[in-house]
């Protein structure tokens, strides 16, 4: 199992950090987890470049799911490119060439999620290829997810689990033979956080801010996402979906968590990959 940060920057990108966006590896399965401002860049940077069996948006907030449309034109350009090579800007050619058929990536949104995405391509189209405007119908198979579904991405289990901020956002749990991970999105603190996290291997927890958040928003301290990690007994955290890359602050929030959680604590930052197995059953006495 393996967790590789694309981005991990609070509200839109600074100081050369795209917003949220992360590939999980789990049970044979790539999962993009979130799509801000940013990503579809970070996500061409991959070496080897990743194929993708789903990509999941945890709730409609921009710097979650911004590069949705960017990063659904890059697939659909790279599958003309596949088909006619250096015609690919010819339309003609590629309505003739393009597998209309050919399988699509199945993107995950909560509810409204397609209305909000036939929107936002509208505001850009391209009128002299038409076959970009698609992106939503060829490069991707948009299903609309409602709290507490499961889906089966090839060997691996994800499950959406309802959770707490202003705009309507599901964690992810992701587990399979090799692992398992759950992702918060975006919430305030919230009896929802442990059942998303419960005995997981790795929890990827938003730590926007420095103390607990008590208006109706809804995002985690670093405090509140380590007593949550206590709380479901995970096996490491990582924090993200910070307001500052100050080292200062960074080392004040994993302090913070580390006083409610005993556990290894890392700080997201791009780039950061970690490989993580489930722990040994343990061993019953004699």
């Amino acid at each position: 199992m393996r967790l590789t940060v694309l981005g991990c920057r609070s509200g839109m990108p600074a100081e050369g950090q795209a917003s949220s966006g992360y590939l999980a590896e789990v049970g044979g399965a790539t999962v993009l987890l979130d799509c801000g401002p940013g990503i579809a860049t970070m996500f061409s940077a991959q070496r080897p470049a990743p194929v993708l069996d789903a990509v999941v948006i945890s709730h409609l907030h921009s710097d979650h799911c911004y590069d949705l449309l960017p990063l659904g034109k890059s697939l659909l350009t790279e599958r003309l490119r596949g088909a006619i090579g250096d015609r690919a800007g010819d339309p003609v050619s590629a309505a003739r060439h393009l597998d209309l058929n050919a399988p699509r990536i199945p993107l995950y949104v909560p509810a409204g999620g397609r209305a909000v995405l036939d929107r936002l391509a509208a505001l850009f189209p391209v009128t002299t290829m038409p076959l970009l405007d698609k992106a939503f119908d060829l490069a991707f198979d948009v299903r609309e997810y409602l709290p507490g579904d499961r889906v089966a991405v090839r060997e691996a289990t994800m499950s959406l689990y309802p959770l707490r901020h202003v705009a309507a956002n599901c964690g992810v749990r992701l587990e399979a033979a090799d692992g398992s991970m759950a992702y918060t999105g975006d919430t305030g603190t919230t009896p929802g956080l442990r059942p998303l996290a419960e005995g997981v291997d790795l929890f990827l927890a938003e730590a926007t801010l420095a103390t607990t958040d008590t208006g109706p928003h809804g995002h985690l301290s670093a405090g509140d996402a380590g007593v949550a990690a206590a709380d479901a007994g995970v096996g490491e955290l990582v924090l993200t979906h910070f307001v500052s890359t100050d080292p200062g602050w960074l080392r004040d929030r994993r302090a913070d968590a580390a006083a409610a959680y005993a556990g290894p604590i890392r700080i997201a930052e791009p780039g950061l990959c970690i490989t993580s197995r489930p722990a040994p059953a343990p061993v019953s006495g004699a």
